[in-house]
């Protein structure tokens, strides 16, 4: 009898310095406790885009991350989002120092006839015969999309639109725009030559950024340019395309584009708060559908913040996922 109480007694001394110690451990890790008493929580969703836009993509260049993508593979026509190309070529080779910002180019008259007219598309109104300085050319080929500037840049630096091209592809190429092909430094229609997929644009603008850092602030923000004059001899001032900036705040390039064929594009960065966002739309159906679009995918994407989001689309669309 003595033995199976000393036995008992000595079992409810075991368990009651372990239930002690069970009790000292909740205490002194509540929340360790705590989370195995409670389910997890599930993720905070962020509201995912929708759209009607054929081609969408936009990108966070500072961790990387495809916050939306649509339709990003498929090759089409930039109309003038190809003269960021041509952009990124001559800033190269001004820091390269093979070309000098100050350097004088002619105009002449068979780039004066070509592109001076109303079928000549955009224009920064360069005379014939006259000198204009590689500088003031980077300025009017972005600032108001001059046709005419792409052609005095191409034939200036290698003396032939053509040459300037093979240029352009080589360069593209390097930089990785894989899926992308010039025929013009314009983006003028060329028969389907000129191609390129919302993915390599936004590896343009992002090397182009990061490359040219001093070139993209001098020329891609320019609220304005006045450059020639009228009929009447009164200075032509023109304001800049970009359809978000001065419209949302941070917007700082790049780029428009139309054609019949290539619908209302756009090529286009904002940074605030120390992060940029690039993103393209094309295929719009208007200008201003173009710039309600981009305006609103900014302000989604810098509401968002990193989290990859899943791409919904209007039901006429279907939809895609987002993607890193």
């Amino acid at each position: 009898m003595t033995a199976r109480r000393v036995t008992k007694q000595s079992i409810r001394a075991k368990g009651g310095a372990a239930a002690l110690a069970v009790f000292a451990l909740a205490f002194a890790f509540p929340a360790a406790a705590a989370s195995d008493a409670r389910p997890k929580s599930a993720p905070v969703s962020r509201p995912s885009y929708v759209t009607q836009a054929p081609i969408v993509m936009l990108k966070d260049l500072d961790s990387g991350t495809i916050l939306f993508s649509r339709g990003t593979e498929k090759r089409f026509a930039p109309a003038s989002m190809a003269k960021v190309m041509t952009a990124y070529v001559v800033l190269d080779l001004i820091k390269k120092g093979e070309l000098a910002r100050d350097r004088q180019l002619t105009v002449s008259e068979a780039t004066w006839k070509k592109w001076s007219g109303r079928n000549g598309g955009s224009t920064m109104f360069l005379s014939p015969n006259e000198k204009v300085s590689v500088d003031d050319l980077l300025k009017g080929l972005i600032t108001v999309s001059g046709n005419d500037a792409a052609a005095v840049l191409a034939i200036g630096i290698d003396g032939s639109e053509e040459a300037f091209v093979k240029r352009m592809n080589a360069v593209a190429s390097k930089i990785g725009m894989s899926s992308s092909r010039f025929g013009t430094p314009s983006g003028w229609p060329d028969g389907g030559v000129t191609k390129v997929s919302a993915a390599d644009l936004v590896t343009l603008a992002d090397r182009l950024i990061s490359d040219h850092p001093g070139g993209y602030a001098r020329y891609f923000s320019i609220p304005k340019l006045q450059h020639g004059k009228s009929p009447e001899g009164k200075p032509i001032v023109q304001p800049n395309r970009n359809p978000i900036l001065g419209r949302f705040e941070g917007a700082d390039g790049l780029k428009t584009g139309h054609t019949a064929e290539a619908g209302y594009c756009f090529l286009g960065s904002a940074k605030r708060n120390g992060r940029r966002l690039v993103m393209v739309v094309a295929g719009m159906g208007s200008e201003k559908a173009r710039r309600e679009e981009a305006v609103r995918l900014m302000e989604w994407g810098f509401a968002s913040g990193n989290v990859p989001a899943i791409a919904q689309t209007a039901p006429k669309g279907g939809t895609a996922a987002a993607r890193r």
